[in-house]
């Protein structure tokens, strides 16, 4: 089932070139922007994670050397942007720990910018931030990303794009959301809000972790069989 999504534009962002137009057509066009059906999956004991869309900025190489420290290319300089890092595990419906599991992370850069040859955004790229990395989770379900708070593009409230794997099984493709998106702009988001169950949502939001400045906890619930 295909869902038609119209995204208004945020209202501190709209578009006001051609370029920018260019670039929302693409968003709203790409057939990867699809929502999957039985996106929000109950499990006896856990919620599983939501599946979103891949999206149209998905790196055409994934570079199989990234790691898990987005915020620097060449060692010599930091990306732009607010600090912030990632934890989590990953875990199975009956909330067991799921060891060796790749997980790939994207976004745009501070400037709403993502470093992909697609993005025709006008806003400049950072040289300093990859914009895509790496992960393997550890014996406990672990993993941890180093990289910087996403900001909204026109459309689109923060996110930052997931892909579980195992081998070459694609396991999930999701996203998270910041808590309290500056101005409600998760409630203003089409991808966010067609998940319709309310909790599902909340488990697509990356959560403060106590005691740790900073940093989001978004823990990833694989559907039975994952």
């Amino acid at each position: 089932m295909r869902i038609r999504l119209a995204v208004p534009p945020a209202p501190t962002l709209a578009p006001s070139s051609a370029a920018m137009r260019s670039r929302r057509r693409l968003l709203l066009l790409s057939p990867l922007l699809v929502l999957l059906p039985g996106a929000a999956c109950a499990a006896p004991g856990a919620m599983a994670t939501p599946r979103q869309a891949l999206g149209p900025f998905y790196p055409l190489q994934p570079d199989v050397r990234a790691g898990s420290d987005l915020t620097t290319v060449d060692g010599k300089g930091r990306a732009h942007g607010k600090p912030l890092t990632i934890v989590g595990r990953v875990l199975d419906s009956a909330g067991r720990p799921q060891a060796g599991v790749l997980l790939e992370i994207w976004q745009t850069n501070a400037h709403g910018r993502y470093h992909h040859p697609h993005d025709n955004s006008p806003q400049p790229l950072d040289p300093q931030f990859r914009g895509y990395g790496r992960a393997t989770s550890g014996a406990d379900g672990s993993y941890r990303f180093f990289t910087i708070a996403p900001v909204e593009y026109p459309g689109r409230t923060p996110h930052v794009h997931f892909r579980a794997s195992r081998g070459t099984r694609e396991l999930l493709v999701t996203q998270m959301y910041l808590p309290g998106a500056a101005g409600a702009g998760n409630e203003r988001d089409g991808l966010f809000m067609a998940v319709r169950d309310p909790a599902a949502r909340r488990a697509l939001l990356g959560l403060p972790e106590p005691g740790a400045a900073n940093t989001l906890r978004f823990d990833i619930v694989l559907e039975a069989g994952g």
